[in-house]
């Protein structure tokens, strides 16, 4: 499938606001928005929506470079609201989730459909400043990403169920793993590329999307129902095993100890996130050495430089999406920058990469 990126005049003209439109069915929380945004250096809200179908109205009206979407809604909710807007009108969006186990399976619906980034909604009007100021940082964000028009059908591809008859086994000495770190856009670049990877790979996998506590579970759930291999959030004790991929869990870092099993802390946050992909990648090249094969999807900032470096090092092989299909070419641009990588290609050609580099 080719995706189009969005279109050159969403781009914000030097010096100019960033446009955005507001979408909650909470008229409280359209005001308090709408006021935060409006007082924040650089931001203007253009117009504000009750639900989706009014925000579809707006949209074309008010060209706003970016959408903050409440995710439950009468009428048309928010992942209904973001698949049209992904077909009919693409940019930048930003979900609003509920912190219930609902609201994050909906809420990785929406990321893995589109949606750049997504901010969890305040449980108490006492906490709301903190969230605002959350919003406003993922707003700035979102107003430089670059965003695709996926259409219709699929954004609305429906998951069957896991895959039967999967095959797990214990990895051998002459077997691969491959560790994929991923950030901004990253629920739908995996989307994409783990329902790719063939359920015989003879090689482990392990993932690591920045994501906050609550929310990693949903993923694993989502991508597990769409892929040939199985995929779970990782627990302590775990082994990379063939047949399955392991992600991390969002909140804590995930490293391998001598043994080759899961562990995970909550030790600081290592280029300003929990999970790192340099965490994880490090731990994994220092036992698999050559073995590893390092992929480094779309993300802000540089997170995954210093673990493919050493993995590149050690004789493994580096993959980095390209530029043309990042939502923001950042960490795998930072990892071609460093003059680390084996091979540099578009998201949809990730997964044949992947094999290639396991069968080599």
């Amino acid at each position: 499938m080719k995706m189009t990126p969005s279109t050159p005049d969403l781009a914000t003209p030097a010096g100019q606001p960033i446009r955005v439109l507001v979408v909650d069915d909470s008229a409280f929380m359209r005001f308090a928005i709408t006021k935060h945004l409006n007082e924040s250096n650089g931001l203007l809200v253009v117009g504000s929506a009750r639900d989706g179908i009014e925000a579809l109205e707006l949209i074309p009206k008010f060209n706003p470079d970016v959408v903050t979407l409440d995710v439950e809604m009468p009428r048309l909710d928010g992942l209904g609201t973001l698949r049209r807007i992904m077909a009919e009108f693409p940019r930048p969006v930003i979900m609003l989730s509920s912190l219930t186990t609902e609201g994050a399976r909906e809420t990785v619906q929406a990321l893995t459909a589109g949606a750049v980034d997504f901010v969890s909604k305040p449980t108490n009007k006492a906490n709301i400043d903190t969230v605002m100021d959350d919003v406003v940082l993922k707003i700035r964000r979102a107003a430089r990403a670059r965003v695709y028009a996926i259409p219709g059908e699929m954004a609305e591809k429906s998951t069957n169920g896991s895959a039967r008859g999967r095959s797990v086994r214990a990895m051998r000495t002459t077997d691969k793993i491959v560790v994929i770190g991923s950030s901004t856009g990253g629920p739908r670049a995996l989307n994409t590329v783990i329902p790719q990877l063939p359920a015989n790979l003879p090689a482990a996998v392990v993932i690591v999307q920045h994501m906050p506590v609550g929310f990693t579970r949903s993923l694993a759930e989502r991508l597990d129902s769409l892929s040939q291999l199985g995929v779970k959030e990782a627990a302590p004790g775990d082994r990379p095993e063939i047949g399955r991929a392991l992600l991390a869990p969002g909140g804590f870092h995930m490293v391998l100890d001598r043994e080759g099993q899961v562990t995970l802390n909550q030790n600081p946050t290592v280029h300003g996130v929990r999970p790192a992909i340099d965490v994880t990648m490090i731990s994994i090249a220092q036992r698999y050495g050559a073995s590893t094969i390092s992929v480094i999807l779309t993300g802000m900032g540089s997170d995954g430089t210093n673990g493919s470096a050493l993995v590149h090092s050690m004789g493994g092989y580096v993959i980095a999406e390209a530029e043309s299909s990042s939502v923001v070419w950042g960490m795998p641009r930072s990892v071609y920058e460093a003059g680390v990588t084996n091979l540099v290609v578009p998201l949809p050609e990730v997964a044949k990469a992947i094999q290639q580099a396991v069968a080599n």
